[in-house]
C-alpha cells in the first residue's frame, strides 16, 4: 500500500521501502510489524512500527534540517505541557531510494475526534481551552523560521488576503462567495495590538487525540508553532466544537470580540485555500473544509 499522491513531486514511499529504510538504520527496530497509517495528513507519510512508535517520512523530501529542528522544539517545549506531544526517537538520513531526512516517533494512544461524534464535546472544550492556555504561558525564545511553510499558519492575515480571494474565486458557485467575502473582510479589518504568545496554530482534529472517554490525550505536529497572534489557537471553535460549547471555551481562554473575529477569519482562509486546492484530488479532506466552510458562514456574525 502506498500513500495517495498528494503532490506532484511526491516521493514514491511505500511499504518496502520504509521497512528497508529501518532495517538498515536501525536493526534493532527491523523485526517489529510495520502497517501504514492513513492519517489524512497532507505533509508526511505515517507507518506504525510496533506498538510504541512511528514513522514519518516527508511526502517532499527535503536535504535541510527540518527533521532536527522538530526534534528540538519538541523536547524544549514538553515540560511546559501536561497533555502529551511527540517525541522524535531517532532521525534517519537520506538514501538513494529516500532522498531526505525522515524520522521514527514515539506513537500516542488515542484517536482523532469527529465534530459529529463527540462522547463529551463540553469537557473536550475545557481540556482544550487547558491546553491552549498552558500553551500561551510558555516561557521560550521563538527561533527564526528556517523555510517558509514554518510559519505558514500563523503569519500576518494581510499576508493570507490575496490567496484568500483567489479561493472564494475558485470556489465560486460551491459556496455563498458574497457571504466568505463579506466574513473574511470583517475579520481582515479586526483590530490587533501585536501582542503575540506561543501558538500552535494548526488545531484541527487530525492534530488532536481523544480518550475513549472523549478526553484529550495529545496534540500532534509542531511543525507551525511558535509566538503569534493568539487568535491562532481558536481553529477548534469551527473545527470541531458544537455550537452549545463554544462560548465555555471562548469564556475560558477570555477572548475579546477582535480576536474572535481574527480567530473566525484565519479558519475561513485556511479551510477556503485547502477545500479549493483538495476538490479534484481528496475528497474527504474537501468534504472535511466544506463542513467547516458551513460552521462558520452559517453562524451568527
Amino acid at each position: 500500500m502506498s500513500p495517495r499522491k498528494l503532490h506532484a513531486d511526491q516521493a514514491d514511499i511505500d511499504t518496502p521501502l520504509v521497512r528497508e529504510l529501518v532495517a538498515a538504520q536501525f536493526p534493532q527496530w527491523a523485526a517489529l510489524p510495520l502497517e501504514p497509517v492513513d492519517s489524512g495528513g497532507l505533509v508526511n507519510a505515517i507507518y506504525r512500527l510496533g506498538c510504541d512508535l512511528s514513522v514519518r517520512l516527508p511526502f517532499r523530501p527535503s536535504i535541510t534540517d527540518e527533521v532536527r529542528r522538530e526534534q528540538a522544539k519538541l523536547a524544549a517545549l514538553t515540560p511546559f505541557l501536561s497533555v502529551a506531544i511527540p517525541s522524535v526517537e531517532a532521525i534517519g538520513s537520506p538514501t538513494d531510494a529516500f532522498p531526505g531526512e525522515w524520522s521514527v516517533h514515539r506513537w500516542l494512544a488515542g484517536t482523532h475526534p469527529s465534530p459529529d461524534a463527540l462522547v463529551d464535546p463540553r469537557r473536550l472544550a475545557t481540556d482544550l481551552a487547558a491546553f491552549v492556555d498552558e500553551f500561551r504561558r510558555i516561557d521560550l525564545s521563538d527561533r527564526p523560521p528556517a523555510y517558509p511553510g514554518e510559519r505558514r499558519t500563523r503569519a500576518p492575515m494581510v499576508s493570507m488576503d490575496s490567496s484568500t480571494r483567489k479561493a472564494i474565486g475558485e470556489l465560486d458557485g460551491l459556496i455563498d462567495t458574497r457571504a466568505a467575502l463579506a466574513s473574511w473582510e470583517e475579520s481582515l479589518a479586526a483590530p490587533y495590538d501585536g501582542r503575540e504568545v506561543w501558538v500552535h496554530s494548526d488545531l484541527t482534529p487530525g492534530n488532536l487525540l481523544v480518550s475513549a472517554e472523549g478526553r484529550l490525550t495529545a496534540v500532534l505536529d509542531f511543525e507551525t508553532c511558535g509566538v503569534g497572534d493568539p487568535a491562532c489557537d481558536l481553529f477548534p471553535v469551527w473545527y470541531l466544537l458544537p455550537a452549545n460549547v463554544r462560548d465555555e471555551f471562548r469564556a475560558a481562554l477570555d477572548v475579546d470580540d477582535a480576536t474572535w473575529l481574527r480567530g473566525r477569519g484565519r479558519v475561513l482562509s485556511q479551510a477556503l485555500i485547502v477545500w479549493s486546492y483538495r476538490k479534484d484530488t481528496n475528497p474527504a479532506v474537501a468534504n472535511y473544509t466544506r463542513h467547516v466552510i458551513g460552521e462558520l458562514l452559517g453562524a451568527p456574525r
